[in-house]
């Protein structure tokens, strides 16, 4: 009997549902977009419900679409947006407010106000983060105080808490499960990273103490079991990991030093660091890179808040094309790609600037400026950004000579090829580039025996492409003298 593994990637734009084989080969996969709310500046919400109903739409329809039986489906892993904030009714289910989103930047002057009462070090020694909007605890405070009788239910303990992979969990099992993972606890700024739990004195700090906080396992393990009613048969989930620290499993970046970065919605870096937990000077994060058995691997981390979502906002904002599959053949094309920068701090600067007030800007511009300049321009953000990361990694003595890449944008040949030239490394596309759902699908599986090790994962890793570095250093640092100056433009924390 064949055994196959379904995986539900829940992302920021998008709700998809894979299934794989034993060999980690994809054999079917559904996709729906679902809308995003900007009520204010820098404010970023989702509808609960539609991330709930667009993942169990996509759930059904890879399952119908393929000729495989819900009976055949061994197991289950969930890999989510991380950081995103939900807080609902534990008898109905209800959402008492829209999901906040990782890139919300609506506390920002709280955080601001922990920042110089002295919160800092403190909140980094324990959790390994900055304090910064972009994590879960200031906003399900902000709810709290802002949505009418939310306190209230809270006091009377009917409000749970969970990042998304917990809210779909929680719905899944028709509320017999409220889990989460290491992974995801450890992107809240309320979970200890090296005493794996949650932290009273920051959930003190945070006046959230009331809301119900999931209970955090492993990222293999049992997790509860999709009740039969939604998917025509019960399933076991048994894997469960943040987006990037899945997309770390499936790029089986196992060993020290290895590093692989991501390009979604957002890009994000991460460098498996062991069983060190390296502390940063250069404003990365530290965090569990994965736990299994109990054990954490920790990571580096940095994060850029805007990747793929420029390309979406040429696409949809500006309407220079309508499919991200022209933007190759766009980028071709550009005459004076080299003169013009992209700044997408749509929503402020993440990772090494931590600015929530930048505000994105296009610089040099001029009369013969195309539409092909300016996509080109966009997808060369993404490298510069990216190029930010690694300058940052090396100043806290981590350098690497081979990066693996993964997400939605690494199709595009031009953009890895530039990312090469400009981060002056070699560059691995792997076979399968939607390693988010590929790396939960592992964990799921290693739960129920049919990866017995991580070696055994190790050698289902495929490389398609391997790039090299065909730029001269002073051509690639000359270019990326030209971003820094136009960072420089749009920040407001400007040193």
């Amino acid at each position: 009997m064949a055994h196959y593994i379904l995986a539900i990637d829940q992302g920021t734009t998008s709700s998809r549902a894979i299934i794989f084989d034993a060999s980690g080969n994809r054999i079917a996969q559904s996709q729906q977009e679902f809308p995003q709310i900007f009520p204010n500046d820098g404010w970023v919400e989702h509808n609960p419900d539609d991330i709930w109903s667009s993942t169990l739409s996509v759930c059904q329809a890879v399952l119908n679409e393929s000729s495989i039986a819900a009976q055949d489906i061994i197991s289950v892993g969930i890999t989510n947006q991380r950081e995103t904030t939900i807080l609902w009714d534990i008898k109905t289910g209800k959402p008492v407010y829209n999901a906040i989103v990782w890139q919300d930047r609506r506390t920002s002057a709280y955080c601001q106000s922990l920042v110089e009462q002295g919160w800092a070090q403190k909140v980094q020694d324990k959790t390994g983060l900055l304090i910064d909007s972009y994590f879960s605890a200031t906003k399900i405070r902000w709810i709290l105080e802002n949505v009418e009788g939310a306190k209230q239910k809270a006091q009377a303990g009917e409000l749970a808490f969970g990042t998304v992979d917990s809210y779909l969990l929680w719905h899944l099992t028709k509320g017999q499960s409220h889990k989460t993972d290491a992974t995801n606890a450890a992107r809240t700024m309320a979970f200890n990273i090296h005493q794996q739990e949650w932290d009273q004195e920051l959930i003190e700090l945070f006046e959230i103490g009331d809301v119900l906080f999931p209970e955090v396992m492993d990222c293999s393990a049992d997790f509860g079991v999709i009740d039969a009613s939604w998917l025509g048969a019960e399933m076991p989930v048994n894997g469960i990991a943040g987006d990037q620290q899945a997309a770390l499993v499936g790029q089986a970046c196992f060993t020290p030093g290895m590093v692989k970065s991501t390009y979604g919605t957002g890009c994000f870096m991460i460098l498996n660091t062991g069983d060190k937990v390296l502390k940063s000077e250069n404003k990365l994060l530290t965090t569990v890179g994965y736990r299994l058995n109990g054990k954490v691997t920790y990571a580096l981390e940095g994060s850029i808040f805007v990747a793929g979502a420029a390309i979406q906002w040429l696409r949809d904002g500006l309407k220079l094309f309508s499919d991200a599959k022209e933007t190759q053949a766009l980028a071709q094309q550009a005459l004076n790609g080299d003169s013009v920068y992209l700044v997408p701090a749509f929503t402020g600067l993440g990772a090494p600037y931590w600015d929530p007030d930048a505000r994105g800007a296009m610089i040099g511009l001029t009369r013969d400026t195309s539409v092909e300049d300016i996509v080109s321009a966009g997808l060369r953000s993404v490298c510069y950004q990216t190029r930010d990361l690694v300058d940052a990694m090396a100043q806290d003595g981590a350098k690497f000579r081979t990066l693996r890449v993964d997400g939605g944008m690494v199709v595009n040949d031009i953009m890895v090829q530039f990312l090469s030239d400009l981060l002056a490394v070699k560059v691995e596309r792997p076979k399968v580039t939607e390693t988010t759902a590929l790396g939960v699908a592992f964990l799921a599986g290693l739960k129920v025996g049919i990866y017995h090790s991580l070696e055994d994962i190790t050698d289902l890793w495929v490389a398609d492409k391997l790039f090299q570095p065909q730029m001269d250093e002073a051509s690639s640092n000359a270019l990326y003298l030209g971003w820094q100056k136009a960072v420089d433009r749009v920040r407001t924390n400007s040193q």
